[in-house]
């Protein structure tokens, strides 16, 4: 699929672009992502992810992890973080950044023998799953590479709101079709997957991890932390 939220950064990065990068769904019109989000600073973040990387723990695999900003946040913090990203063009602008390990690779297909105390994911990083059966295989491995009373931080959302008159599709509603687009470019169709927490805790459960409830705003929008 065509790297655009990985061109629209290495752009902004490089101050060539005012163009902005849209998601499309299947809710209705397109959605701006705001390509500067990807350059926050600590400071700038909302509560919930600092209160994320306030959770974080000793080595942290920060997975999806985009232009780098919570990476280098958790550096200045003094943490150790292996950055893991699919985007050939975000990972050289982390590096350009100052992301110390940066690993340009599909979580899926990621191998290694290190251990980490954390494994993070933000801004619905979780949503590369795609799907319900997608989230138990990346649990799974995620168990495999966390340390001895590691801990999973990430967001989700519950997004029942956005149907109306609860008209819900025959698949878990949570399994959202998208793409980006961005200049004159549209990428095809992907899967992405928003989750509510009574399902998580159901898959949690069944896969023997423990969940807890970190944080809630008011637009349906939650942080977890899950340990075996």
């Amino acid at each position: 699929m065509t790297d655009l939220p990985g061109l629209a950064i290495k752009e902004f990065y490089e101050g060539r672009t005012k163009s902005k990068l849209f998601v499309h769904d299947e809710f209705g019109p397109k959605v701006e992502m705001p390509i500067s989000a990807y350059f926050r600073n600590e400071i700038e973040m909302p509560e919930l992810e600092v209160l994320a990387l306030d959770q974080c723990q000793g080595k942290v695999l920060d997975i999806g992890a985009g232009a780098g900003a919570h990476a280098l946040a958790l550096q200045v913090r003094g943490h150790e973080v292996s950055a893991l990203e699919i985007s050939p063009a975000a990972c050289n602008v982390m590096k350009h950044r100052g992301v110390n390990n940066v690993i340009c690779e599909d979580f899926f297909e990621f191998e290694t023998v290190e251990k980490f105390d954390t494994i993070l994911l933000l801004m619905n990083g979780i949503g590369l799953c795609g799907t319900l059966d997608q989230l138990e295989i990346f649990l799974k491995k995620a168990e495999n590479l966390l340390a001895d009373n590691g801990k999973l931080i990430f967001d989700s959302s519950d997004v029942i709101y956005m149907y109306e008159d609860d008209l819900l599709p025959e698949r878990y509603y949570g399994e959202i079709k998208c793409s980006y687009s961005y200049k004159d470019i549209k990428t095809e169709t992907f899967q992405w997957l928003y989750i509510d927490e009574e399902k998580l805790q159901d898959i949690c459960e069944k896969l023997g991890w423990k969940m807890t409830h970190l944080f809630e705003d008011n637009h349906y929008h939650y942080l977890v932390e899950l340990k075996k």
